[in-house]
């Protein structure tokens, strides 16, 4: 046998170098992957909780100002409305203090898909005075997934 010929190949423990260095690369990569994808729903999520809270507030501000019912024009006396159908509340009070656990439509009935989403705190009205003109201030808050956006209105008497 010629003694000049040379063996090619890796030895095993070559071979178990290279497997451990492209098993760290490859953890590497992945976990920057699952990062990446697990953020990227994160504006879709977000912008999903200001579409409802913007939905919530724009209900309530198109109410009336005070009772239509001969109630009276101060936030002193605001109760939530008794009832989950809020298609008969009639005016801006009648949300004072109201919350759901998971997205609700006018008629109480939970909006499929979006349980996760929770009116919550509460929505909160007040009297504000701003020169002179008496508003009522409305906080919608709306508990998503990641995070709670909260939304303010007024509505005055005109």
């Amino acid at each position: 046998m010629n003694q000049s010929l040379r063996y090619r190949g890796f030895t095993l423990i070559e071979l178990i170098i290279f497997i451990v260095i492209v098993g760290v690369g490859m953890a590497g990569i992945l976990s920057v992957m699952n990062t990446v994808v697990k953020s990227s729903a994160d504006p879709m999520v977000r912008k999903q909780t200001i579409a409802i809270a913007e939905s919530l507030l724009e209900e309530i501000l198109l109410k009336e100002y005070k009772d239509p019912n001969g109630g009276t024009n101060g936030v002193s006396t605001c109760t939530l409305a008794s009832g989950t159908n809020r298609s008969e509340w009639d005016d801006v009070c009648d949300y004072n203090g109201y919350t759901s656990t998971g997205t609700k439509d006018v008629v109480g009935t939970s909006v499929s898909g979006l349980g996760t989403y929770n009116v919550s705190p509460a929505v909160a009205i007040t009297d504000v005075t701003l020169n002179s003109v008496v508003l009522k201030q409305v906080v919608v808050s709306v508990t998503g997934p990641q995070d709670t956006i909260s939304l303010t209105g007024y509505r005055g008497n005109y």
